[in-house]
């Protein structure tokens, strides 16, 4: 695996040296495409360096050992020595996490919609509160949250909603939250204290950009406008700002009204139109490719149930790593590192094992 880091490195050195020349300076998108494949580089090529010079440490130490008779300075050798094993392996693995294949959609922005399925009013709620869980978790990253559209209820629940993560590597975290989330508890309707089990649905999709060639054709599109209005139909402008965008060939309805114009609302509508498209090639090309998808964590399917929010027990289970944290009021208030993580982690090394036998 580690033939080809001479090579990197030397690639490294070249990006370096163009990145510095005047020409490259004066255009963007060279200058742009450049920066990203160094700043990819850059974390392998520290890695190997400082591998590089463990190796080494360990080739000066055994050599002391051999010439040296001062028995204090073969105890610093040793010490040396061992300190250096250490971190070479340590080394060893992080380079092999390094240079597995990247998703190429790992740096874009992401759009999620969050949808509640079983448990009526309840399963409404639980659906806002993840959509604040979220948003609260991409405040803690410094990235912004914008709303697409939503369907409340009158009661302070979301019966679907669709928001926009702006974000270096929001994708990359936020993927392993694609699936079905199930919430146990007592809801406040509930006068006999029965637990109530509900589910909502997230999807989790890259933003595409405008690099990709997604093909829309106008006749396969029908445009309606209206106006936009708050809870309950209350009418919030009188401009038919609102757009909803009909993809006839595959059923897919996109409603924006968010912006003020609806020129605003029909680029928005479209942007999320573009990236619903292009999920669900992504979603067919995982369905044809099975070994790569049992490499991955969970099988990627919208329908499987990922996560189970216990509030009685205040325990939150992550069903595909068999992982259990008894912090519930943490998780949702956005603390998601540490099951994000977990996830990142287990997905790694499935991988790193598939590598292993090939």
């Amino acid at each position: 695996m580690f033939d080809k880091l001479d090579d990197l490195l030397i690639r490294f050195e070249e990006l370096m040296s163009e990145l510095s020349e005047p020409d490259v300076a004066n255009n963007p998108e060279r200058f742009r495409k450049l920066m990203k494949e160094q700043s990819d580089l850059a974390p392998i090529v520290a890695a190997y360096k400082e591998y590089k010079q463990c190796k080494q440490n360990i080739a000066d130490s055994l050599a002391m050992l051999d010439e040296e008779s001062d028995e204090e300075m073969r105890e610093l050798a040793k010490e040396e020595l061992n300190d250096a094993k250490a971190r070479v392996e340590e080394l060893e693995h992080e380079l092999k996490i390094l240079l597995l294949p990247k998703d190429p959609n790992d740096d874009k922005n992401v759009i999620v919609e969050i949808r509640a399925g079983a448990g009526g009013d309840e399963a409404a709620l639980f659906a806002a509160e993840i959509y604040r869980m979220y948003q609260h978790y991409a405040e803690s990253k410094n990235w912004k949250t914008e709303i697409v559209e939503a369907d409340e209820t009158g009661i302070g629940g979301m019966k679907s909603v669709t928001f926009m993560i702006n974000g270096q590597g929001a994708y990359s975290l936020m993927k392993y939250e694609s699936g079905v989330h199930r919430v146990q508890r007592v809801p406040e309707t509930e006068s006999g204290g029965r637990i109530h089990t509900s589910t909502i649905s997230v999807a989790v999709m890259p933003e595409v950009d405008d690099d990709i060639d997604i093909v829309i054709d106008e006749k396969d599109i029908r445009i309606d406008v209206m106006r936009a209005s708050g809870n309950g139909g209350q009418c919030v402008n009188t401009t038919d700002s609102a757009v909803r965008l009909t993809h006839m060939p595959t059923g897919i309805v996109i409603y924006s009204q968010t912006e003020k114009s609806q020129l605003q609302n029909k680029e928005k509508a479209f942007r999320l139109l573009r990236s619903k498209l292009y999920d669900m090639e992504l979603e067919k090309r995982q369905n044809q490719e099975a070994e790569e998808r049992r490499s991955q964590i969970g099988t990627g399917d919208r329908s499987e149930k990922i996560r189970t929010y216990n509030f009685p027990q205040g325990r939150v289970t992550e069903h595909r790593i068999k992982l259990t944290l008894y912090k519930i009021d943490s998780v949702m208030n956005g603390e998601l590192n540490e099951l994000i993580d977990s996830l990142i982690a287990a997905d790694q090394a499935a991988k790193l094992a598939k590598m292993g036998e090939n």
